[in-house]
């Protein structure tokens, strides 16, 4: 039995959308009645929702097997796709599996077989090899950010999953750069593409600055003082040149987080977390944070380290600027450095020397109980009103997991909330309140 319009409706109210935009009504209409769809939107536009809706109406309630398996690059995107399922409230059973954790962890919530599972290339993998779900009923395909996980490193992987699937009816590739072509594995064929990469209206603005240093961090500095405090990112190719950019910027007392392939998965998470609650306002990232990243609106990105292909530019510029906002992407050159020709700035700027300092005004605290502990949102500003005497605008951002939470407040304050409210009880479970470092 599938899901009908008025649940539609419902889980759009959820996620605070009133209409869809033209991208998603098209991909609805075209995902409804298609076989094989892609779909290419700038990042930022909205994909995420214009491929699960028409999946999500496509479930059958009675039947209790996958039903749906949604392939990504990178873990915080499988993250992100299952925590917008679960916003929608559409009652389906939806999971995350990749690489980071317990394998035993997996099989626990396998057990009770999701409608959707989404997944890493080697972790689905593993588990097809494993049996540890059914295939039988797994009728739709999706792949999404499918030029990155159809790149080389992937492509052994993502064949032995695609060849272990016989029973795929729909198949929904997503991305928002072009792909030369599609492998013939996929088996895409006869598809419907929908291209809206070239009617958005950017107000990007890309700017260089010239760095007279070989290292460029001088001018990194300053540029930063120049921008102001502004949520950005700045781009390396590489994670000993974040760890050497970082170890800058500590010494010269800008609050910033990091984020790289090689990071422990719950230190990307708790970075990301920084990032979108404003404890931090700037982030050091590799390109693994250019695209699928649920993070704030940025004013702006830096190529500290210039990308080596013309689809990492438009990924990485592709983080700001979204959805008719004005952005900015500066390239960090040095004077001797060669160029792109891919990269192209039409202005050069020198930032100002004379600054404001650069500091952070939110602080996050870790709530040791979360969704499974059935404490809510409601429940934790509950408690900073009260015993944190807190007022409304002190409380910031609350991002609520299975087991724990996360909240931002004012930096000042939060040393001496953390003591007013720590071993006190939220619903019926004693939480511990730290200051996350």
């Amino acid at each position: 039995m599938a899901t009908d319009i008025k649940t539609q409706k419902e889980i759009l109210d959820k996620l605070n959308i009133k209409t869809l935009n033209p991208m998603q009504e098209e991909a609805l209409l075209a995902i409804t009645s298609t076989a094989n769809t892609v779909l290419l939107s700038p990042t930022g536009t909205g994909k995420t929702v214009a491929f699960l809706l028409p999946l999500i109406n496509d479930l059958n309630r009675d039947i209790e097997q996958v039903q749906a398996l949604i392939l990504v690059p990178s873990r915080e995107l499988a993250i992100q796709i299952e925590q917008v399922i679960r916003e929608m409230g559409s009652g389906f059973k939806a999971n995350a599996v990749y690489g980071g954790r317990p394998f035993s962890k997996d099989k626990i919530e396998l057990s009770h077989a999701p409608a959707i599972l989404i997944g890493t290339p080697g972790r689905v993998a593993d588990h097809l090899r494993r049996g540890t779900f059914e295939t039988a009923e797994l009728k739709t395909l999706v792949l999404d950010e499918f030029d990155k996980s159809l790149e080389v490193g992937f492509e052994t992987e993502m064949k032995e999953i695609i060849e272990a699937l016989p029973t795929i009816e729909k198949r929904i590739l997503t991305s928002a750069t072009r792909l030369d072509e599609i492998p013939v594995f996929v088996g895409v064929t006869k598809e419907l593409t929908i291209d809206y990469l070239d009617t958005k209206r950017s107000k990007l603005e890309i700017k260089k600055v010239i760095s007279p240093n070989k290292n460029k961090l001088e001018t990194l500095a300053q540029l930063l003082h120049h921008i102001g405090n502004k949520p950005g990112i700045i781009f390396c190719n590489f994670k000993d040149t974040i760890r050497f950019v970082s170890d800058f910027l500590l010494d010269e007392g800008i609050p910033h987080g990091c984020f790289f392939g090689g990071m422990d998965q719950i230190d990307r998470e708790r970075a990301l977390i920084k990032f979108r609650n404003g404890t931090h306002q700037i982030i050091v990232a590799t390109d693994l944070a250019a695209r699928g990243l649920d993070i704030p609106e940025l004013s702006y990105i830096i190529h500290f380290q210039l990308p080596l292909k013309a689809e990492e530019f438009t990924h990485r510029n592709g983080r700001t600027a979204r959805m008719d906002s004005e952005g900015t992407a500066y390239v960090l050159q040095w004077k001797e450095e060669y160029l792109p020709e891919f990269i192209t700035a039409k202005q050069i700027i020198t930032p100002e020397v004379n600054v404001p300092k650069l500091a952070s005004t939110w602080a996050t605290l870790f709530i040791s109980g979360g969704r499974k502990d059935k404490i809510s949102k409601g429940d934790i500003a509950g408690l900073l009103f009260k015993q944190g005497q807190l007022d409304k605008h002190e409380v910031g951002i609350i991002e609520l997991k299975q087991d724990c939470a996360f909240v931002a407040v004012p930096a000042k304050k939060a040393q001496q909330i953390a003591n007013k409210t720590t071993d006190t009880r939220l619903k019926k479970k004693k939480v511990r309140i730290t200051v996350l470092e």
